[in-house]
């Protein structure tokens, strides 16, 4: 059932229960997110509205998380992932199914709308928490890239099964369908989480974390971790508005949407891989700052290939690549912001690095802005790779945290059971 480790400290086989149903809740609440999107005429129709009102139905996801995104990771860290996160899955099943018994009621399916909103911030804010209550040091940018795995497949799903369900249902039914999948996922989680092994899994586990306010205040002093938060805005940034736009991006040379769908495609499922992999890499050597640097500067190329290649395939392996890199560097970018800044709680840390990830929507704007006469997005493109190419610069100049063992000596068994209790205090708030 486990594995011992050095100085009483063990790795429960639970803890891959406890990420499944944790990747679960997050794969389904994308799928709520994105289930419009490429369905915009078809909902418009059935609710009788402009195309601006449904694309709100998305939207008002982004618009909730900024003003949510710190009182969410507040909860997470003072009452625990498996409460705070338990609150946003309750919601997500219950809004979820109201939606889908909304029929073609607009109002009552934007309202329903907004709860689930209200739910995404709790989940997403505890990315690096899950694995830092269950997984030791050396795993756990291998688990936030399995997060990642799942709502990017979230992301997939929702966008595929909302284009081939509502050739066969209404609309209502379809969101229907979506919601008692959710609902079904909540209770998984409610009933599978727990909040923490009864024996921490390294070190790192004992250590006492500040309160979310004091954690708050530690964080924004750490220079490393202010510089993530502009890296985490240029990679959602540069990420969102290429999928946001990619069909006028690649319009000018010739390509139709067929083509721009595929590029898409091959973006997401790619990035994908990139999260595992390169978060399994980064987990074997220990090493956050090489690889965060190098898969930045890596995307370089490939966000300029999008740009200008004329070539179907080398554009779509340019795609590829640009999402391998992009997606691959984001979980090790949020456990290096939640190792760099301890004491600072894992939830405080990835609520922020995730509310700038969301603010990135203003790039997506400005990308808009600079479209040229001629539908060109060459020069927000441009400028999106030298943001990179700073961004890796900027990060290669860092350093790794220092490991858990060496921010603290090693306790004994008298020593941990002493820790766990004031941890879970201020846990509990």
């Amino acid at each position: 059932m486990s594995e011992q480790l050095p100085g009483q400290y063990r790795v429960y086989g639970y803890r891959w229960v406890v990420l499944a149903v944790f990747m679960l809740v997050n794969f389904t609440i994308q799928i709520l997110w994105i289930s419009y999107a490429t369905i915009i005429s078809e909902a418009s129709h059935y609710y009788g509205v402009s195309h601006q009102m449904i694309t709100l139905l998305s939207m008002v996801f982004m618009i909730a998380f900024i003003p949510l995104s710190l009182p969410a990771a507040w909860v997470i860290d003072t009452r625990g992932f498996r409460v705070a996160v338990g609150f946003g899955v309750i919601l997500m099943g219950v809004f979820g199914i109201t939606r889908g018994l909304a029929g073609s009621n607009y109002a009552l399916a934007l309202a329903s709308t907004i709860g689930i909103a209200i739910a995404q911030p709790f989940l997403l804010d505890a990315w690096t928490k899950v694995p830092a209550n269950w997984f030791p040091a050396r795993e756990r940018a291998t688990a936030v890239g399995l997060i990642t795995l799942a709502s990017m497949l979230g992301v997939a799903a929702g966008m595929g099964l909302s284009g081939f369900l509502v050739g066969v249902m209404s609309i209502g039914t379809m969101q229907l369908v979506f919601g008692l999948l959710a609902a079904s996922s909540a209770v998984a989680f409610l009933l599978l989480a727990r909040e923490r092994p009864a024996t921490p899994p390294d070190p790192s586990g004992v250590e006492v974390r500040a309160l979310m306010l004091d954690g708050l205040k530690h964080a924004l002093t750490v220079k490393p971790f202010l510089i993530m938060l502009g890296v985490a805005f240029v990679i959602m940034g540069v990420f969102n508005g290429v999928t946001s736009w990619v069909g006028d991006i690649i319009l000018p040379r010739g390509f139709g949407s067929t083509d721009a769908a595929i590029l898409g495609a091959v973006m997401l499922v790619v990035g994908v891989v990139g999260a595992v992999v390169l978060g399994a890499i980064s987990d074997r050597h220990g090493r956050r700052v090489r690889y965060l640097a190098l898969a930045l500067a890596l995307a370089v190329p490939c966000l300029v290939g999008v740009a200008f290649i004329s070539t179907l395939w080398l554009l779509y392996a340019a795609a590829a690549l640009l999402g391998f890199f992009i997606v691959g560097a984001l979980p090790i970018g949020m456990q290096y912001a939640a190792e760099v800044t301890q004491p600072t709680p894992e939830g405080t840390s990835n609520g922020l690095i995730q509310l700038f990830g969301q603010c990135s929507v203003a790039f997506v704007w400005v990308m808009g802005v600079l479209r040229t006469g001629n539908g060109s997005f060459t020069v927000s493109l441009v400028l999106a790779s030298v943001l990179l190419a700073v961004s890796a610069l900027v990060v290669s100049r860092l350093k790794d945290a220092a490991p858990a063992a060496g921010r603290m000596a090693a306790p004994g068994p008298d020593a941990a059971a002493a820790a766990l209790p004031a941890s879970a205090d201020l846990e509990a708030g």
